[in-house]
Protein backbone atom coordinates (compact mmCIF):
# COMPACT_ATOMS: atom_id res chain seq x y z
CA UNK A 1 0.00 0.00 0.00
CA UNK A 2 2.94 2.22 0.63
CA UNK A 3 4.51 1.63 -2.50
CA UNK A 4 1.64 2.58 -4.18
CA UNK A 5 0.97 5.79 -2.18
CA UNK A 6 4.50 6.66 -3.02
CA UNK A 7 3.87 6.29 -6.91
CA UNK A 8 1.31 8.31 -6.66
CA UNK A 9 2.67 10.77 -5.03
CA UNK A 10 5.61 10.96 -7.12
CA UNK A 11 3.47 10.52 -10.20
CA UNK A 12 0.96 13.41 -8.87
CA UNK A 13 4.53 15.68 -8.57
CA UNK A 14 5.46 14.92 -12.20
CA UNK A 15 2.18 16.13 -13.54
CA UNK A 16 1.78 18.96 -11.71
CA UNK A 17 5.66 20.19 -13.08
CA UNK A 18 4.96 19.55 -16.79
CA UNK A 19 1.84 21.65 -16.32
CA UNK A 20 3.79 24.61 -15.23
CA UNK A 21 6.33 23.95 -17.99
CA UNK A 22 3.27 23.63 -20.00
CA UNK A 23 2.50 27.38 -18.41
CA UNK A 24 5.62 28.38 -18.45
CA UNK A 25 6.10 28.07 -22.07
CA UNK A 26 2.77 29.50 -22.84
CA UNK A 27 3.98 32.55 -21.04
CA UNK A 28 6.70 33.07 -23.22
CA UNK A 29 5.49 34.26 -26.62
CA UNK A 30 6.50 36.96 -28.88
CA UNK A 31 10.06 36.72 -28.36
CA UNK A 32 12.15 38.86 -30.92
CA UNK A 33 14.92 36.22 -30.76
CA UNK A 34 15.49 32.60 -30.20
CA UNK A 35 14.30 31.60 -26.31
CA UNK A 36 14.93 28.18 -25.13
CA UNK A 37 12.07 26.90 -23.11
CA UNK A 38 13.56 27.88 -19.65
CA UNK A 39 13.51 24.58 -17.64
CA UNK A 40 11.85 24.15 -13.97
CA UNK A 41 13.90 22.41 -11.72
CA UNK A 42 12.85 18.31 -10.47
CA UNK A 43 12.60 17.50 -7.43
CA UNK A 44 11.32 14.43 -5.70
CA UNK A 45 7.52 14.45 -3.90
CA UNK A 46 8.90 13.73 -0.60
CA UNK A 47 8.41 16.16 2.36
CA UNK A 48 9.85 16.61 5.94
CA UNK A 49 9.21 19.07 8.17
CA UNK A 50 11.42 21.60 9.81
CA UNK A 51 10.35 20.96 13.52
CA UNK A 52 11.56 17.04 13.19
CA UNK A 53 14.98 18.19 13.63
CA UNK A 54 14.11 20.16 16.67
CA UNK A 55 13.81 23.53 15.31
CA UNK A 56 11.79 25.79 17.31
CA UNK A 57 10.03 28.95 15.70
CA UNK A 58 10.18 31.07 18.84
CA UNK A 59 12.56 33.54 17.18
CA UNK A 60 15.25 33.41 20.14
CA UNK A 61 16.35 29.41 19.69
CA UNK A 62 19.40 29.01 16.65
CA UNK A 63 18.13 26.65 14.37
CA UNK A 64 21.40 26.32 12.21
CA UNK A 65 21.81 22.85 12.54
CA UNK A 66 18.14 21.96 12.55
CA UNK A 67 18.35 23.53 8.93
CA UNK A 68 21.62 21.76 8.36
CA UNK A 69 20.10 18.15 9.51
CA UNK A 70 17.17 18.19 7.39
CA UNK A 71 18.79 19.27 4.10
CA UNK A 72 21.37 16.69 4.81
CA UNK A 73 18.47 13.77 5.31
CA UNK A 74 16.72 14.97 2.12
CA UNK A 75 20.38 14.61 0.19
CA UNK A 76 21.14 11.55 1.37
CA UNK A 77 17.39 10.61 0.20
CA UNK A 78 17.91 12.16 -3.45
CA UNK A 79 15.77 15.32 -2.90
CA UNK A 80 13.07 16.80 -1.91
CA UNK A 81 10.77 19.70 0.06
CA UNK A 82 11.83 20.70 3.43
CA UNK A 83 8.40 22.67 5.09
CA UNK A 84 9.21 25.50 7.12
CA UNK A 85 6.18 26.09 9.06
CA UNK A 86 4.25 29.06 10.70
CA UNK A 87 6.83 30.55 13.47
CA UNK A 88 9.98 32.80 13.47
CA UNK A 89 13.19 30.79 12.95
CA UNK A 90 16.29 32.16 13.80
CA UNK A 91 19.15 30.72 12.01
CA UNK A 92 22.84 30.89 10.57
CA UNK A 93 23.52 30.20 7.25
CA UNK A 94 21.39 27.46 4.63
CA UNK A 95 22.68 25.90 2.40
CA UNK A 96 20.71 24.24 -0.18
CA UNK A 97 21.40 21.07 -1.79
CA UNK A 98 20.77 19.68 -5.42
CA UNK A 99 17.08 18.74 -6.38
CA UNK A 100 16.01 20.01 -2.84
CA UNK A 101 13.18 22.87 -2.34
CA UNK A 102 12.75 24.98 1.06
CA UNK A 103 9.11 25.49 0.97
CA UNK A 104 8.00 28.66 3.72
CA UNK A 105 4.44 27.95 5.18
CA UNK A 106 2.54 31.37 4.94
CA UNK A 107 3.44 32.64 7.92
CA UNK A 108 7.11 31.25 8.20
CA UNK A 109 10.04 34.35 8.91
CA UNK A 110 13.45 32.94 8.49
CA UNK A 111 15.59 35.88 10.75
CA UNK A 112 19.29 35.48 10.41
CA UNK A 113 21.63 35.62 12.98
CA UNK A 114 24.28 39.00 12.66
CA UNK A 115 26.48 37.02 15.08
CA UNK A 116 29.59 37.11 12.46
CA UNK A 117 31.23 33.82 13.88
CA UNK A 118 28.11 31.89 12.05
CA UNK A 119 29.55 33.51 8.94
CA UNK A 120 33.19 32.46 7.69
CA UNK A 121 34.78 34.76 5.13
CA UNK A 122 35.43 32.75 1.84
CA UNK A 123 36.46 33.15 -1.96
CA UNK A 124 33.56 34.45 -3.67
CA UNK A 125 32.88 36.71 -6.49
CA UNK A 126 30.96 40.61 -5.42
CA UNK A 127 30.39 43.51 -7.87
CA UNK A 128 32.22 41.41 -10.77
CA UNK A 129 35.30 40.91 -9.08
CA UNK A 130 36.60 37.89 -7.62
CA UNK A 131 37.22 38.59 -3.75
CA UNK A 132 36.79 37.59 -0.29
CA UNK A 133 33.36 38.16 1.51
CA UNK A 134 31.36 36.58 4.38
CA UNK A 135 29.08 33.14 3.58
CA UNK A 136 26.39 34.42 2.47
CA UNK A 137 22.90 33.16 4.77
CA UNK A 138 21.15 31.34 1.52
CA UNK A 139 23.81 29.66 -0.47
CA UNK A 140 24.42 27.11 -3.18
CA UNK A 141 27.17 26.49 -5.67
CA UNK A 142 27.02 23.90 -8.36
CA UNK A 143 23.66 22.77 -7.48
CA UNK A 144 20.98 21.72 -9.81
CA UNK A 145 17.52 21.58 -9.42
CA UNK A 146 16.58 23.83 -6.61
CA UNK A 147 13.73 25.87 -5.50
CA UNK A 148 12.75 28.51 -3.01
CA UNK A 149 9.12 28.21 -2.52
CA UNK A 150 5.96 29.63 -0.73
CA UNK A 151 4.58 32.96 0.97
CA UNK A 152 6.62 33.16 3.79
CA UNK A 153 9.46 35.98 4.72
CA UNK A 154 13.22 35.39 4.44
CA UNK A 155 14.60 38.59 6.46
CA UNK A 156 18.63 39.02 5.71
CA UNK A 157 18.91 41.05 9.48
CA UNK A 158 21.20 43.45 7.49
CA UNK A 159 20.61 46.59 9.42
CA UNK A 160 24.34 45.45 11.72
CA UNK A 161 26.00 44.75 8.55
CA UNK A 162 25.17 48.51 6.59
CA UNK A 163 27.16 51.84 6.81
CA UNK A 164 24.17 54.64 7.12
CA UNK A 165 24.50 57.80 5.43
CA UNK A 166 22.72 60.63 7.13
CA UNK A 167 21.28 62.00 3.99
CA UNK A 168 19.70 59.51 3.10
CA UNK A 169 17.63 59.31 6.35
CA UNK A 170 15.74 60.88 9.29
CA UNK A 171 16.24 61.66 12.85
CA UNK A 172 13.97 58.90 13.72
CA UNK A 173 16.57 56.80 11.99
CA UNK A 174 19.96 58.06 12.53
CA UNK A 175 19.82 58.79 16.05
CA UNK A 176 18.90 55.91 17.32
CA UNK A 177 21.34 54.05 14.90
CA UNK A 178 24.20 56.42 16.40
CA UNK A 179 23.31 55.98 19.58
CA UNK A 180 22.98 52.08 19.68
CA UNK A 181 26.85 51.87 19.18
CA UNK A 182 28.98 51.69 16.12
CA UNK A 183 31.27 55.07 14.65
CA UNK A 184 31.42 57.77 12.60
CA UNK A 185 33.30 59.05 9.95
CA UNK A 186 35.04 62.25 10.15
CA UNK A 187 32.66 64.23 9.12
CA UNK A 188 29.74 62.77 10.98
CA UNK A 189 27.69 62.06 7.91
CA UNK A 190 28.31 58.33 7.76
CA UNK A 191 27.37 55.63 10.40
CA UNK A 192 29.64 52.60 10.50
CA UNK A 193 29.10 49.30 12.45
CA UNK A 194 32.49 49.33 13.99
CA UNK A 195 36.07 50.47 13.37
CA UNK A 196 37.14 47.80 11.20
CA UNK A 197 34.27 48.82 8.98
CA UNK A 198 35.24 52.19 9.02
CA UNK A 199 39.31 51.28 8.09
CA UNK A 200 38.19 49.11 4.93
CA UNK A 201 35.92 51.87 3.78
CA UNK A 202 38.43 54.74 4.00
CA UNK A 203 40.85 52.04 2.08
CA UNK A 204 37.89 51.63 -0.57
CA UNK A 205 36.88 54.73 -1.55
CA UNK A 206 33.89 54.79 -3.71
CA UNK A 207 34.17 50.60 -4.41
CA UNK A 208 33.54 47.49 -1.88
CA UNK A 209 37.41 46.70 -2.05
CA UNK A 210 39.26 47.40 0.41
CA UNK A 211 42.70 47.77 0.65
CA UNK A 212 44.65 44.01 0.89
CA UNK A 213 46.83 45.02 3.57
CA UNK A 214 44.06 45.26 5.87
CA UNK A 215 43.38 41.75 8.30
CA UNK A 216 40.21 40.15 7.10
CA UNK A 217 39.19 39.30 10.34
CA UNK A 218 38.98 42.66 12.27
CA UNK A 219 37.00 44.29 8.88
CA UNK A 220 34.57 41.58 8.55
CA UNK A 221 31.75 43.35 8.85
CA UNK A 222 32.63 45.07 5.65
CA UNK A 223 32.32 42.15 4.10
CA UNK A 224 29.12 42.02 4.13
CA UNK A 225 27.34 38.86 2.10
CA UNK A 226 24.48 39.09 -0.33
CA UNK A 227 21.87 37.34 1.35
CA UNK A 228 21.35 34.65 -1.59
CA UNK A 229 23.86 33.55 -3.35
CA UNK A 230 23.39 30.51 -5.83
CA UNK A 231 26.53 30.23 -7.95
CA UNK A 232 26.96 27.87 -10.83
CA UNK A 233 23.43 26.15 -10.53
CA UNK A 234 20.91 24.53 -13.09
CA UNK A 235 17.11 25.24 -12.84
CA UNK A 236 16.41 27.22 -10.16
CA UNK A 237 13.21 28.38 -8.96
CA UNK A 238 12.25 31.25 -6.71
CA UNK A 239 8.35 31.23 -5.93
CA UNK A 240 6.34 33.76 -3.89
CA UNK A 241 8.13 33.94 -0.76
CA UNK A 242 9.43 37.62 0.03
CA UNK A 243 13.05 38.43 0.59
CA UNK A 244 14.07 41.81 2.62
CA UNK A 245 16.66 43.06 4.52
CA UNK A 246 19.80 41.99 3.11
CA UNK A 247 23.46 42.96 4.53
CA UNK A 248 24.17 43.85 0.73
CA UNK A 249 22.71 42.43 -2.53
CA UNK A 250 18.94 40.68 -1.71
CA UNK A 251 19.14 37.91 -4.70
CA UNK A 252 22.46 37.20 -6.50
CA UNK A 253 22.56 34.53 -8.97
CA UNK A 254 25.83 34.03 -10.98
CA UNK A 255 26.83 32.02 -13.64
CA UNK A 256 23.34 29.89 -13.36
CA UNK A 257 21.20 28.12 -16.08
CA UNK A 258 17.48 28.34 -16.39
CA UNK A 259 16.46 30.12 -13.84
CA UNK A 260 12.97 31.12 -12.85
CA UNK A 261 11.65 33.70 -10.46
CA UNK A 262 8.16 34.41 -10.54
CA UNK A 263 6.06 36.21 -8.03
CA UNK A 264 8.04 37.46 -5.36
CA UNK A 265 8.56 40.46 -3.32
CA UNK A 266 12.04 42.23 -2.70
CA UNK A 267 11.87 44.49 -0.15
CA UNK A 268 15.18 46.47 1.66
CA UNK A 269 15.51 50.15 3.10
CA UNK A 270 15.45 52.72 0.78
CA UNK A 271 18.31 53.95 2.52
CA UNK A 272 19.89 50.55 2.45
CA UNK A 273 23.42 50.69 0.79
CA UNK A 274 24.22 48.57 -1.99
CA UNK A 275 21.20 47.39 -1.35
CA UNK A 276 20.26 45.95 -5.17
CA UNK A 277 16.80 43.92 -5.69
CA UNK A 278 17.84 40.83 -8.06
CA UNK A 279 21.33 41.02 -9.80
CA UNK A 280 21.29 38.49 -12.67
CA UNK A 281 25.15 38.17 -13.52
CA UNK A 282 26.51 36.30 -16.59
CA UNK A 283 23.13 33.89 -16.54
CA UNK A 284 21.34 32.49 -19.83
CA UNK A 285 17.89 31.35 -20.00
CA UNK A 286 16.02 33.26 -17.57
CA UNK A 287 12.28 33.95 -17.00
CA UNK A 288 11.52 36.54 -14.60
CA UNK A 289 7.97 37.57 -13.90
CA UNK A 290 4.84 38.76 -11.47
CA UNK A 291 7.29 40.52 -8.74
CA UNK A 292 7.84 43.33 -6.84
CA UNK A 293 10.92 45.29 -5.82
CA UNK A 294 11.31 48.21 -3.13
CA UNK A 295 14.83 48.61 -2.71
CA UNK A 296 17.94 50.97 -1.95
CA UNK A 297 19.77 50.91 -5.23
CA UNK A 298 19.15 49.52 -7.99
CA UNK A 299 15.93 47.29 -8.74
CA UNK A 300 16.39 44.44 -11.69
CA UNK A 301 20.11 44.62 -12.52
CA UNK A 302 21.84 42.71 -14.83
CA UNK A 303 25.70 41.98 -14.72
CA UNK A 304 28.51 40.18 -15.94
CA UNK A 305 31.38 40.60 -14.56
CA UNK A 306 33.61 43.71 -13.64
CA UNK A 307 37.25 44.47 -15.62
CA UNK A 308 40.17 42.35 -16.03
CA UNK A 309 38.04 39.08 -13.85
CA UNK A 310 34.78 39.66 -16.00
CA UNK A 311 36.59 39.96 -19.03
CA UNK A 312 38.80 36.37 -18.42
CA UNK A 313 35.64 34.69 -17.49
CA UNK A 314 34.01 35.93 -20.59
CA UNK A 315 30.56 34.58 -19.56
CA UNK A 316 27.66 37.04 -20.98
CA UNK A 317 24.04 37.10 -19.81
CA UNK A 318 21.96 36.13 -21.84
CA UNK A 319 18.52 34.86 -22.58
CA UNK A 320 16.60 36.60 -20.38
CA UNK A 321 12.68 37.78 -20.35
CA UNK A 322 11.38 39.83 -17.84
CA UNK A 323 8.07 40.68 -17.61
CA UNK A 324 4.86 42.28 -15.46
CA UNK A 325 6.87 43.58 -13.05
CA UNK A 326 6.19 46.42 -9.99
CA UNK A 327 9.55 48.65 -9.06
CA UNK A 328 8.91 51.39 -6.24
CA UNK A 329 11.93 52.71 -4.77
CA UNK A 330 15.08 51.65 -6.50
CA UNK A 331 18.22 53.70 -8.04
CA UNK A 332 17.11 52.09 -11.19
CA UNK A 333 13.73 49.99 -12.42
CA UNK A 334 15.83 47.76 -15.43
CA UNK A 335 19.45 47.84 -15.21
CA UNK A 336 22.17 46.72 -17.16
CA UNK A 337 25.52 47.35 -15.78
CA UNK A 338 27.98 48.67 -14.94
CA UNK A 339 29.60 45.11 -14.45
CA UNK A 340 28.98 44.38 -17.91
CA UNK A 341 32.42 43.35 -19.16
CA UNK A 342 31.58 39.89 -20.31
CA UNK A 343 28.32 41.45 -22.45
CA UNK A 344 24.69 40.82 -22.44
CA UNK A 345 22.36 39.84 -25.18
CA UNK A 346 18.84 38.42 -26.33
CA UNK A 347 17.28 40.24 -23.32
CA UNK A 348 13.47 41.20 -22.87
CA UNK A 349 11.84 43.67 -20.74
CA UNK A 350 8.04 44.14 -21.13
CA UNK A 351 4.66 44.59 -18.97
CA UNK A 352 6.79 46.32 -16.44
CA UNK A 353 5.66 49.42 -14.11
CA UNK A 354 8.28 51.73 -12.72
CA UNK A 355 7.40 53.87 -9.88
CA UNK A 356 9.26 56.48 -8.21
CA UNK A 357 12.31 54.91 -9.04
CA UNK A 358 15.38 57.57 -9.58
CA UNK A 359 15.92 55.91 -13.42
CA UNK A 360 13.45 54.29 -15.23
CA UNK A 361 15.74 52.28 -17.85
CA UNK A 362 19.19 52.54 -16.78
CA UNK A 363 22.36 51.44 -18.90
CA UNK A 364 25.70 52.51 -17.47
CA UNK A 365 29.58 51.17 -17.90
CA UNK A 366 32.65 53.21 -18.49
CA UNK A 367 36.29 53.26 -19.77
CA UNK A 368 38.10 49.83 -18.61
CA UNK A 369 35.11 47.22 -18.57
CA UNK A 370 35.47 46.38 -22.02
CA UNK A 371 31.95 43.74 -23.17
CA UNK A 372 29.29 44.67 -25.39
CA UNK A 373 25.72 44.46 -24.57
CA UNK A 374 23.22 44.28 -27.62
CA UNK A 375 19.82 43.01 -28.71
CA UNK A 376 17.89 44.51 -26.00
CA UNK A 377 13.83 44.97 -26.18
CA UNK A 378 12.34 47.24 -23.87
CA UNK A 379 8.51 47.04 -24.94
CA UNK A 380 5.22 48.53 -22.87
CA UNK A 381 6.91 50.08 -20.17
CA UNK A 382 5.30 52.54 -17.62
CA UNK A 383 7.13 55.12 -15.16
CA UNK A 384 5.40 57.87 -13.00
CA UNK A 385 7.30 60.48 -10.81
CA UNK A 386 10.81 59.13 -12.10
CA UNK A 387 13.07 61.47 -9.97
CA UNK A 388 15.98 62.08 -12.81
CA UNK A 389 15.49 60.48 -16.26
CA UNK A 390 13.33 58.07 -18.12
CA UNK A 391 16.10 56.38 -20.21
CA UNK A 392 19.84 56.79 -19.81
CA UNK A 393 22.98 55.27 -21.26
CA UNK A 394 25.98 56.77 -19.31
CA UNK A 395 29.09 55.33 -20.55
CA UNK A 396 30.97 57.67 -18.03
CA UNK A 397 29.55 56.32 -14.95
CA UNK A 398 30.55 58.19 -12.12
CA UNK A 399 31.61 60.87 -14.17
CA UNK A 400 33.95 62.06 -16.68
CA UNK A 401 37.40 61.50 -15.11
CA UNK A 402 39.65 64.99 -15.25
CA UNK A 403 42.29 62.35 -17.22
CA UNK A 404 39.64 62.10 -19.94
CA UNK A 405 39.03 65.88 -21.24
CA UNK A 406 41.51 67.36 -23.78
CA UNK A 407 42.77 70.95 -23.75
CA UNK A 408 39.35 72.52 -24.83
CA UNK A 409 37.41 70.70 -22.11
CA UNK A 410 36.81 67.69 -24.82
CA UNK A 411 36.89 64.43 -24.57
CA UNK A 412 40.14 62.67 -25.75
CA UNK A 413 39.65 59.27 -28.17
CA UNK A 414 41.30 56.49 -26.14
CA UNK A 415 42.42 53.68 -28.47
CA UNK A 416 39.88 51.24 -29.07
CA UNK A 417 40.34 47.51 -27.20
CA UNK A 418 39.35 44.97 -25.76
CA UNK A 419 38.47 47.11 -22.15
CA UNK A 420 36.47 49.69 -24.37
CA UNK A 421 32.43 48.98 -24.03
CA UNK A 422 29.90 48.94 -26.91
CA UNK A 423 26.43 49.17 -26.78
CA UNK A 424 24.48 48.96 -29.78
CA UNK A 425 20.75 47.29 -31.28
CA UNK A 426 18.70 48.54 -28.78
CA UNK A 427 15.43 49.11 -29.17
CA UNK A 428 12.48 50.79 -27.16
CA UNK A 429 8.34 50.43 -27.88
CA UNK A 430 5.59 52.14 -25.86
CA UNK A 431 7.55 53.26 -23.48
CA UNK A 432 5.09 56.09 -21.22
CA UNK A 433 7.05 58.35 -18.48
CA UNK A 434 4.78 60.46 -16.73
CA UNK A 435 6.96 62.85 -14.97
CA UNK A 436 11.07 62.72 -14.94
CA UNK A 437 13.58 65.45 -14.33
CA UNK A 438 14.47 64.83 -18.47
CA UNK A 439 13.03 62.17 -20.87
CA UNK A 440 16.29 60.25 -22.42
CA UNK A 441 19.85 61.03 -21.71
CA UNK A 442 22.65 58.91 -23.92
CA UNK A 443 26.28 60.15 -23.34
CA UNK A 444 28.33 57.52 -25.22
CA UNK A 445 32.42 57.38 -25.67
CA UNK A 446 33.63 59.22 -28.89
CA UNK A 447 36.26 56.52 -29.77
CA UNK A 448 33.07 54.18 -29.78
CA UNK A 449 30.30 55.65 -30.21
CA UNK A 450 26.46 53.94 -29.22
CA UNK A 451 25.02 52.68 -32.52
CA UNK A 452 21.73 51.58 -33.41
CA UNK A 453 19.18 52.81 -30.70
CA UNK A 454 15.42 53.26 -31.60
CA UNK A 455 12.46 54.52 -29.93
CA UNK A 456 8.88 53.97 -31.16
CA UNK A 457 5.36 54.85 -30.12
CA UNK A 458 6.72 56.61 -26.84
CA UNK A 459 5.20 59.33 -24.62
CA UNK A 460 7.21 60.91 -22.30
CA UNK A 461 6.48 64.37 -19.97
CA UNK A 462 9.60 65.43 -18.07
CA UNK A 463 11.62 68.85 -17.67
CA UNK A 464 13.72 68.37 -20.22
CA UNK A 465 13.47 66.07 -23.73
CA UNK A 466 16.43 64.07 -25.01
CA UNK A 467 20.03 64.71 -24.78
CA UNK A 468 22.62 63.10 -27.43
CA UNK A 469 26.11 62.26 -26.77
CA UNK A 470 28.59 60.22 -29.31
CA UNK A 471 25.53 58.20 -30.75
CA UNK A 472 25.00 57.00 -34.05
CA UNK A 473 21.82 55.70 -35.84
CA UNK A 474 19.27 56.69 -33.17
CA UNK A 475 15.65 56.83 -34.46
CA UNK A 476 12.86 58.43 -32.69
CA UNK A 477 9.38 57.28 -34.80
CA UNK A 478 6.42 58.52 -32.83
CA UNK A 479 7.95 59.87 -29.94
CA UNK A 480 6.98 63.16 -28.10
CA UNK A 481 7.73 64.55 -24.87
CA UNK A 482 5.67 66.65 -23.36
CA UNK A 483 3.36 66.81 -26.67
CA UNK A 484 6.05 67.74 -28.62
CA UNK A 485 7.72 65.26 -31.22
CA UNK A 486 11.50 64.34 -31.10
Amino acid sequence: MAKIFFKSFIYTTLCISLFSCTEECKRLHDIPFDMPVVQLPSIPGREVVLTDFGAVGDGVTLCTEAFAQAFEALEKQGGGRLVVPDGIWFTGPIGLKSHTELHLSDNAVLVFSADQELYPIIQTNFEGLDMKRCLSPIHAEGATDIAITGKGTIDGNGTPWRELKKRKVGDDIWNPTVKAGGVLSDDGQTWYPDEGYKKARLTAGSLNKQADSLDLQEIKTFLRPVMVSLRNCERVLLEDATFQNSPAWNIHPLWCKHVTVRNIQVRNPHYSTNGDGIDIEACENVHVSGSSFDVGDDAICIKSGKDEDGRRYGIPCQNLVIENCTVYHGHGGFVIGSEMSGGARNILVRDCRFMGTDVGLRFKSTRGRGGLVKDIWCQDIYMKDIISYGVIFNLYYAGVAESDKGENGKEDLLPVDETTPEFRDIHFDHIVCSGAKQAIYINGLPELPIRGLDFHNSVFTAKKGAEVHYAQDVVFDNVTVNGKAL
